[in-house]
């Protein structure tokens, strides 16, 4: 009785997710550029992220008997009506939205002029049911029209749809995305969806958008962000396999900024970060910090960059032989490197 009770713990399935550390890796060696020069020397300047997986009945009781894990929710993951199936896509979307912003704010910050062109509105969440499941629309799907308009933001797809009667049928133009196994984003040509709308829930909140007002008379069931394309004096790849997820983005801005600049970012220290990153420079707040703190220290990491707001869990779970940084942007984050030795950035190609 006791075996086929474990058993079926095994495979009795929870509406939960374990957080657990996950590792705390080099950025430098992920990185490739091509098209301006380059700094040889590497600091070493980790990325952390943690593990987040369904959990059994069985892995439910023996991970409470571990330090370091965090139970969550799917509903603290993802946003109301949004499945689960949506989580890896949604992950590998904030990815390839933190690369990009990464690799603007490096650029900006060592004083070149990036210029950003309006592209269509990208979907990162879908809804199910919802018209837009029906339409097989997916996370990272980029609509660039409805019918005869076209679409540079993602307001301007909600203005598009806001004042349509429900069951009305548009023909969208999307850019559809695939997604690989290891997290790649590739968007392919211009095809056509038909969507027919739905009525809008009651009590559904219309959007922050300019020249709209009140509730939209039809729904789509997706959430939405900017498409931007940015104008780099470069080409850059980070090689981020199987990782998902936004908080990366402080990591690999600094260790770009490392490989375009003159000296050592670092001063030579050991530092990891974490926390989302804009293409203005501003630093968001992560989840999962306890356990990442966990992962830098096993790394050997010296000092630990993270969320203002974050401070306090971090230092909570530090060994003595870590330092923890709170910081609110990139400028601060580069201010507190140079107190620790490191060199202010400075181009190795001079910004045109």
């Amino acid at each position: 009785m006791a075996l086929l009770a474990v058993i079926g713990l095994q495979h009795w399935q929870l509406n939960e997710y374990a957080i657990t550390p996950g590792d705390a890796t080099p950025v430098a060696p992920l990185v490739k550029v091509h098209g301006v020069a380059t700094n040889p020397h590497h600091d070493r300047i980790l990325l952390t992220d943690v593990y987040l997986s369904p959990v059994s009945a069985f892995q439910w009781l023996s991970l409470h008997f571990q330090r370091h894990v965090e139970f969550v929710a799917p509903d603290q993951l993802l946003e109301p009506g949004v499945p689960a199936d949506e989580l890896d896509a949604q992950g590998f979307l904030q990815m390839s939205d933190s690369k990009q912003a990464a690799e603007v704010a490096a650029f900006r910050a060592l004083g070149w002029k990036v210029p950003a062109v309006s592209a269509g509105a990208v979907i990162n969440a879908v809804i199910a049911p919802s018209p837009a499941r029906a339409a097989h629309l997916h996370v990272g799907d980029e609509i660039v029209g409805v019918n005869a308009t076209p679409i540079r933001n993602a307001c301007g797809l909600v203005r598009a749809l806001h004042d349509l009667a429900p069951a009305t049928t548009v023909q969208l133009a999307v850019r559809p995305v695939t997604i690989s196994r290891a997290g790649v984003l590739t968007w392919g040509r211009v095809v056509r969806r038909s969507l027919t709308t739905a009525a809008a829930p009651k009590g559904m909140l219309a959007p922050s958008c300019a020249a709209i007002s009140g509730p939209g008379r039809s729904y789509v069931g997706v959430s939405l962000e900017d498409g931007l394309r940015y104008q780099l004096p470069a080409t850059i790849s980070i090689n981020t396999a199987n990782i998902g997820g936004p908080s990366a983005g402080l990591a690999m801005t600094l260790a770009l900024i490392d490989r375009l600049s003159h000296g050592s970012l670092t001063g030579g220290h050991v530092v990891a970060a974490t926390g989302t990153m804009s293409p203005n420079g501003v630093v968001g707040d992560v989840g999962g910090v306890a356990e990442k703190t966990v992962a830098v220290q096993r790394a050997g990491a010296q000092y630990f960059l993270v969320p203002q707001v974050e401070v306090a869990t971090a230092r909570a779970n530090a060994s003595p032989g870590l330092t923890v940084l709170g910081v609110s942007s990139l400028a601060q984050a580069l201010k507190d490197l140079r107190v620790l030795g490191g060199a202010a950035p400075a181009a190795l190609t001079p910004p045109s």
